[in-house]
């Protein structure tokens, strides 16, 4: 398993290229992001090659899959965040599905699933994975219609390709769905990336009440080869609170 530090928990008001290349000399070898906009990619692309450092994926640019009003804003956001991501090497996009709008559950896992499917050819064309992102309801996003792994599991298997995945988030299922272990190693084909933080806070792993090295025990025994993401409020200086992670989980 790699370990992903994603840039803007850690290094927000650092130059992109300059935060890739203080990853690198601390040792991971893959990092994220969200936003894109108003990227240098040529320099970041650059910072990439020169340390090491894979940026494995962004966010998307419009989250609203669970109207179908917004469907073509969606697609739209989708193409020209596809495009960006190949600027810079990375070879996923994180995006959300929006709000509950108060319409069925039904009518809106529908309208989720028919963005998704509409999705495909641009992501075939560009060769990106698209990871539907289930968040907690109860703390950091109250309205939000996907809380749940499970159904997010069910949207990507209803999907049926391989470029639509989930990203499984260690710390806004343990608020919501528990299970953890189970969930991930019993569902490693529909997850694309994982991500944690210790609960409550949003803080260092070894803060929080789940036990992050039976959970990543777990999953790496399990087979899971993908990445880590260290998605997390350090309550340390950056580097600090990463070379402790490092100390403690690698």
């Amino acid at each position: 398993m790699r370990y992903c530090v994603p840039v803007p928990c850690f290094y927000r008001d650092m130059p992109f290229a300059d935060a890739i290349r203080r990853i690198g000399g601390l040792g991971f070898d893959c990092a994220e992001t969200y936003g894109w906009k108003g990227m240098d990619f040529a320099g970041v692309r650059t910072a990439c090659l020169d340390s090491g450092v894979e940026l494995l994926s962004m966010c998307t640019t419009d989250f609203r899959l669970t109207t179908p009003e917004a469907r073509s804003a969606f697609l739209k956001g989708l193409r020209e965040s596809c495009e960006a991501a190949k600027k810079v090497g990375a070879s996923r996009l994180i995006t959300q599905v929006g709000q509950d709008t108060g319409a069925p559950r039904s009518a809106q896992h529908e309208s989720i699933l028919a963005g998704l499917r509409a999705s495909v050819p641009i992501l075939e064309k560009h060769g990106i994975t698209l990871m539907i992102e289930p968040l907690n309801t109860l703390v950091d996003h109250k309205g939000y219609y996907l809380w749940s792994a499970v159904e997010g599991f069910e949207l990507v298997k209803e999907c049926g390709h391989p470029l639509v995945k989930v990203v499984y988030d260690v710390y806004h299922q343990q608020i919501c769905e528990g299970n953890i272990i189970p969930n991930i190693t019993n569902n490693l084909g529909l997850i694309a990336h994982l991500h944690g933080a210790g609960h409550p806070g949003r803080i260092e792993l070894q803060f929080g009440e789940t036990d992050y090295r039976n959970v990543l025990a777990a999953v790496d025994k399990a087979g899971y080869k993908g990445a880590f993401g260290l998605e997390y409020r350090p309550t340390m200086p950056p580097d600090e609170s990463l070379r402790e992670f490092r100390r403690i989980y690698m």
